[in-house]
């Protein structure tokens, strides 16, 4: 606008524009971001706003209110209801029987050690008894059978050593899993130490009836499988 044309409107009574303030440079922000330079509560907030740093809560304490319930104050929370004193006799009679059934237990378990060890032993004392007295012939070719265990077993013998055997004068024992042909007393001794090693031992006062496989003339054929 020319200086006289600015001169006539001011006569006329129109002000001159004011000339708008210049706005400041902007100027860059330090790396650390806004917040760098505020304290720090000030940049999470004073007390009292979300996430403000008020006085901070100790570790492990709990809000008011808060937590488990009946966990606040001592005696809060349904009170146990006391034991009848039938319920407690019943408990009592639960424990004695519990310690009583223990008791037969190990009572149990130290007689069946005990037993072990006097069939240990006595299978040891056999064994020297029958050690250098065993009568078994290598060359026998009759076949004598027997009930043991509750199965049929055999051992051979010679035409002699049968008739011996069915008259009671001759047994067998069972050592090892071997069957051994011994003396009728021998086999005696050896029942009185474990009679569960006796395995054959005829008594001559017996029913013939009573030992099916005594006859001599009963011979089962070698190939059969008993």
């Amino acid at each position: 606008m020319s200086n006289s044309l600015r001169e006539k409107l001011l006569g006329l009574g129109f002000k001159a524009p004011e000339p708008e303030p210049r706005r400041p440079a902007k100027t860059e922000r330090p790396a650390g971001g806004p917040d760098k330079d505020r304290p720090a509560g000030a940049r999470h907030g004073g007390p009292g706003k979300p996430g403000g740093g008020g006085k901070p809560r100790p570790q492990g304490e709990r809000r008011p209110g808060g937590g488990k319930p009946g966990a606040g104050k001592p005696g809060q929370g349904a009170p146990r209801k006391p034991r009848t004193a039938e319920e407690i006799d019943l408990a009592k009679a639960y424990a004695i029987r519990a310690q009583r059934e223990k008791e037969e237990r190990i009572e149990a378990e130290r007689l069946r050690q005990e037993e072990a060890a006097r069939r240990r032993a006595a299978k040891a004392r056999c064994a020297e008894l029958i050690k250098d007295q065993v009568l078994n012939d290598p060359a026998a070719e009759l076949v004598r059978h027997f009930e043991y265990g509750g199965k049929i077993k055999r051992i051979y013998v010679n035409p002699d050593q049968l008739k011996a055997l069915n008259a009671g004068a001759l047994a067998v024992v069972q050592l090892d899993g071997c069957y051994l042909l011994v003396t009728a007393a021998l086999a005696g001794e050896v029942g009185e130490l474990l009679p569960s090693l006796v395995a054959l031992k005829v008594d001559p006062n017996a029913p013939a009836g009573d030992d099916p496989y005594a006859d001599p003339q009963y011979q089962v054929p070698d190939d059969l499988v008993w």
